[in-house]
């Protein structure tokens, strides 16, 4: 028998009065057994749990709620991404869910979300589930001996995913719920089992904390250089935030949340969450090897009966995912901070093929493009993405936002007005030679060659063309990479046919910013494409 941690009285404190076993604190190996035992995972060989996650394999944004409540109530966007709840709703979701933590065995895990103390949340999570406290002991930051005996929750997320809601009763969409009460900090999660909804929700809280501090909340994995040169990569899920920046030549950062404040970049997690659909041992080394590593939490991945993985196998989800520790990646910066950036990387998955594989941008036309957010959903993320779908995801993340995606770009705009020194570049990592169906992904190692010669300050000196719809500033040549890449328009059979997609597209880029016009200078409005 395992030992149960004491701590019972602990959770009294939330309202929460279990009768079953508290464990507190629990280590990576008693979750693991805790989950084998319970035939909620499986150990594959090299020692990863393997979880399934049921009908939900990515995350539900439209079952996701904030409260209507006064102290936050007029900062929130209020929109499709945001839909608002009742404190009346809220507090009956939250009875649900503690009902049920009261009757089962609990796993409380405390941790931290910020590596900059001054910015960082004390972060209590609450789970029915082994591998779910597993999953948050992975992705948040581990506090030391000393910082557990003395450790207040800032932030409380109660997570019961067996419990669903009653959508007459409890004002929601579906049974599924992920509701977020602002002021309190408080999270009650329920309905679904993908484990991404849990950091989601304290990106969530962060996004609308960092902002009243003055720092920058980012969507964005970042790096840096021997020589302190920091670079950040924007960008939604499978646009190549966690694969370029796992870079060997460069220390990591982090590979999805980050805030920009007053000393440079912090990381908001202690571990990863990286899509592993189709990983490559040859391309991604570093990565797959966290799938052959004892402590990483594989969901969705097919194992077969001796325990061995198939990456490849889509039969679940393309959405399949890896949960690890940053240190497993060998280059990782154990502070998770770093100074301010040289480089600033907005990553868009192109499916219409128009986009060149990197441009760089004006501070004008890099504001325009992060209130823009343009990119594609890739398959898998989202319940319902089957294939790659354009769309406008402001600042890179809308659905982490709860604030007016104006707030952020202003606060962009101030980061590279008081960092003139920071260059923006756009690069694309989708589609070549035609759109979706018919061009085909752009190669990993032109990306790569590309990112290295724009950090390094390679391409300060080269020739540079401007697109003469999207205005951007293409290298004309770029040393290791095909000169007929760097033009899109030269790799489509039928380059009247790449035109009129092109303008297409335009005009969706004009259509969308439209919402944007009345909060921005008419200097960021105007920095669009012509059409």
């Amino acid at each position: 028998m395992i030992a149960i941690v004491p701590g019972r009285e602990g959770l009294r404190e939330h309202g929460i009065d279990v009768r079953g076993r508290v464990y507190w604190h629990p280590t990576t190996s008693q979750l693991y057994s805790h989950a084998l035992a319970r035939g909620e995972g499986r150990l594959a060989e090299g020692g990863p749990l393997v979880v399934d996650t049921g009908v939900h394999t990515g995350r539900s944004p439209k079952d996701k709620f904030i409260v209507c409540e006064p102290e936050s109530e007029e900062r929130v966007w209020w929109s499709e991404v945001n839909a608002s709840l009742s404190e009346e709703s809220f507090e009956r979701l939250r009875g649900k869910v503690v009902a049920c933590l009261e009757e089962e065995d609990v796993y409380v895990v405390d941790s931290y979300a910020g590596a900059d103390p001054r910015h960082g949340v004390a972060v209590r999570v609450i789970s029915e589930s082994p591998w779910h406290a597993l999953f948050a002991k992975t992705l948040f930051i581990d506090p030391d001996e000393e910082a557990l005996e003395s450790f207040e929750p800032d932030a409380l997320v109660l997570h019961a995913p067996s419990v669903t809601a009653s959508p007459e009763q409890d004002s929601t969409r579906t049974g599924t719920f992920v509701a977020l009460h602002l002021s309190r900090s408080e999270v009650v999660v329920g309905g679904t089992f993908y484990a991404g909804e849990i950091k989601k929700s304290i990106f969530t809280l962060m996004n609308d904390r960092l902002p009243l501090d003055g720092v920058l909340p980012m969507h964005c994995s970042a790096n840096v250089d021997d020589e302190g040169r920091v670079s950040v990569f924007f960008g939604l899920s499978g646009t190549g935030k966690t694969t370029l920046s796992a870079d060997p030549e460069r220390h990591l950062i982090g590979d999805d949340e980050h805030g920009w404040g007053e000393d440079g970049v912090f990381n908001v997690e202690g571990g990863c969450y990286a899509k592993v659909i189709r990983l490559s041992a040859e391309d991604e080394p570093e990565i797959y090897e966290t799938t052959r590593t004892f402590g990483t939490v594989l969901e969705n991945v097919v194992v077969d009966e001796k325990g061995v993985l198939d990456l490849d196998d889509d039969s679940k989800t393309e959405n399949t995912r890896a949960a690890y520790k940053l240190e497993q990646i060998a280059n990782a910066l154990p502070s998770k901070r770093a100074g301010h950036p040289s480089s600033v990387v907005f990553l868009t998955a192109d499916a219409f093929g128009i986009l060149p594989p990197i441009a760089r941008l004006t501070r004008e036309q890099a504001i325009y493009w992060f209130l823009s957010g343009f990119t594609s959903k890739l398959a898998g993320t989202e319940i319902g993405v089957t294939e790659p779908q354009p769309t406008f995801s402001t600042c890179f993340g809308a659905p982490f936002l709860p604030q007016p995606p104006s707030i952020y770009a202003r606060l962009l705009g101030e980061k590279l007005s008081e960092h003139p020194r920071a260059t923006v570049w756009l690069v694309n990592t989708g589609w070549t030679g035609g759109p979706f169906g018919e061009g085909h992904r752009m190669p990993i190692g032109a990306t790569r060659t590309l990112l290295d010669a724009a950090v390094s300050g390679e391409l300060d000196g080269v020739e540079y063309r401007v697109d003469p719809i999207f205005g951007l500033e293409v290298p004309v040549e770029v040393p290791d990479v095909e000169t007929v890449l760097l033009d899109p328009r030269s790799t489509w059979r039928d380059a009247s046919a790449y035109d009129r997609k092109a303008r297409e597209l335009a005009r969706m880029f004009r259509d969308n910013f439209e919402r944007f016009a009345g909060d921005v200078e008419e200097t960021i409005a105007s920095a669009g494409p012509r059409i």
